[in-house]
C-alpha cells in the first residue's frame, strides 16, 4: 500500500515537471544583422548575429546553435556554431552565427522577384539553441527602385 502511494505521488511529481516544461514560452530569435563573409567559388558566407530574448523566469544555458533560413519558400542558407551561454531569465543575448548560402540559391529567389512593382521577401528562420527549437516568420519589402 505505501509503495503505490509512493510510485503515485513520483508519477504526479514528473507529470506536473512536464507540464512545467511544455508550458515554457518560446524563445524570440531575430536577425540582428547580417554581415559578408569570404566564401569559395559558388558560396555565399554570411555572418548572422541574432538576438535572442529569454521570455521565461528561468535561465537557459546553452552549447551549441543551429540556424536554417529559408527565402520565399525556398531553402537558402544554413550555419551552425559551438557557441556556448545562457540566455538571462528575462533577458538577452547577442549570437553570431556563420551560414553559408548557394549562390543559385541567391539567383533564384532574386529572379522570382523580377518584375514586382515592391519587391516582397517572405522569410522563415528555424533552428535550435542547444536543446531548445525556435523559429521566426516575416517579411521584408524592398525598397522600389
Amino acid at each position: 500500500m505505501i509503495r503505490r502511494r509512493v510510485l503515485g505521488a513520483g508519477a504526479l511529481l514528473l507529470l506536473g515537471g512536464c507540464a512545467g516544461y511544455l508550458l515554457r514560452e518560446p524563445l524570440r530569435v531575430q536577425v540582428a544583422d547580417v554581415q559578408s563573409l569570404d566564401g569559395q567559388g559558388m558560396e555565399l558566407r554570411f555572418l548572422c548575429l541574432l538576438r535572442v530574448q529569454n521570455p521565461n523566469d528561468t535561465p537557459l544555458d546553452f552549447d551549441g546553435i543551429s540556424l536554417d533560413l529559408d527565402l520565399r519558400g525556398t531553402a537558402f542558407a544554413s550555419g551552425v556554431s559551438e557557441t556556448q551561454g545562457t540566455v538571462p531569465r528575462f533577458g538577452e543575448i547577442l549570437v553570431s552565427v556563420p551560414v553559408s548560402a548557394s549562390a543559385m540559391g541567391l539567383a533564384r529567389v532574386l529572379f522570382g522577384m523580377f518584375g514586382q512593382d515592391r519587391p516582397r521577401l517572405d522569410y522563415r528562420m528555424r533552428g535550435r539553441i542547444g536543446n531548445v527549437r525556435f523559429e521566426s516568420t516575416g517579411e521584408l519589402t524592398l525598397p522600389s527602385s
